[in-house]
């Protein structure tokens, strides 16, 4: 592949941008050919960490989607040595496509505790966000909430969120689902779709811009896109959405908040199997864990590993200990539930 013309070759890449750390031969055996949803400048602080420690080069593969398919498709020619993206479904759909290998690594199980890893070894996590409340600093007193609290009728008409069908909301409902149980789970995600206040639409950054201009005055969303909104030079308007609202952490004083992770997986046919696997070893360790959590204002795994000061400025985070392969395994289940009640045609549909 690395023979092609440059035109024929970025033909095939079909819109895919590439973007490295270093000059490098794409595939030689001193190089990692990492697949990335992530954004390239995002990793470039982290690939730069990596390759000042190792002496090995970095190449990375961004785009939005398709990559799972394009590394199924690639076969065994696939150039791809590791995959990395967010979410625990999409960890665990690249596992369940059969594009992944198992890896057991010492370093690994070490510094990063079992609850966010694959226990067949296919997936592990690096960093993770927690799914908490925005709250209208004008219009909520209040400064705890829990997830079971969103389907009380004294929030009728105040709640906004993004898709039911979403990744990030999926992974919440799996969770209720097994904290408890499907009937009840069911119960209460009808309570919550009573209380919307308009049907789920947008993203994050748009539930707090509907908070800011008065439509609802709590909403879901991720920790790290307030950090995105307040550092938001090119789009100030950001911030005095996020100026807006402050974060209330769900649960925090029993089992603990929803979070989610960002991860990685080794690809099955990865050619360069010795130089990934130093890779995701130096990925876990704590220099990683900071500069990727720092980043994206996202939380370390590692434990002793602090936070970002903005991230920690927020309060304090308790996450659920729940095993995040306990919500990939109820993904369906929760996904079957939104479509059930209708939640995504919002409230009183």
């Amino acid at each position: 592949m690395s023979n092609l013309p440059k035109r024929t070759l970025l033909a095939l890449m079909c819109g895919v941008s590439i973007a490295s750390t270093a000059v490098a031969p794409a595939f030689s055996a001193d190089t990692v050919n990492i697949y990335s949803y992530r954004q390239p400048g995002l990793l470039k602080p982290l690939l730069d960490g990596f390759t000042a420690k190792t002496g090995i080069q970095t190449k990375v593969l961004f785009a939005s989607k398709g990559l799972d398919q394009r590394i199924l498709s690639e076969g065994a020619n696939s150039p791809a040595d590791v995959l990395m993206t967010v979410d625990i479904g999409r960890l665990d759909a690249a596992a369940k496509l059969g594009i992944t290998q198992s890896l057991t690594n010492e370093t690994v199980d070490n510094n990063i505790p079992t609850q966010f890893r694959d226990p067949d070894g296919h997936w592990f996590g690096l960093t993770t966000r927690a799914r908490i409340i925005y709250a209208s600093k004008d219009r909520v007193e209040q400064d705890s909430i829990s997830y079971e609290e969103l389907a009380d009728p004294k929030w009728k008409g105040r709640i906004c969120t993004r898709s039911g069908q979403h990744v990030y909301s999926i992974g919440l409902f799996a969770s209720m689902i097994s904290h408890l149980g499907a009937e009840k789970a069911e119960k209460w995600l009808a309570g919550l779709k009573n209380n919307l206040a308009r049907k789920p639409t947008g993203n994050d950054r748009a539930q707090v811009k509907a908070i800011y201009a008065g439509e609802c005055d709590i909403a879901l969303g991720n920790t790290y896109y307030m950090g995105k909104m307040l550092t938001n030079d090119k789009e100030p308007e950001q911030k005095e959405w996020a100026n807006s609202v402050r974060l209330l952490f769900p649960n925090a004083d029993g089992r603990g908040t929803h979070v989610n992770l960002s991860g990685v997986v080794m690809a099955k046919h990865a050619p360069n199997r010795d130089a990934a696997v130093k890779l995701m070893e130096y990925l876990s360790s704590a220099d990683a864990q900071q500069i990727y959590g720092k980043s994206n204002f996202e939380y370390p795994l590692m434990p002793g590993v602090d936070a970002d000061p903005l991230v920690t400025s927020w309060g304090v985070l308790n996450p659920d200990n729940l095993p995040l392969s306990n919500i990939a395994k109820l993904r369906k289940a929760a996904s079957e539930m939104v479509d059930r009640i209708g939640f995504n045609d919002g409230p009183d549909a």
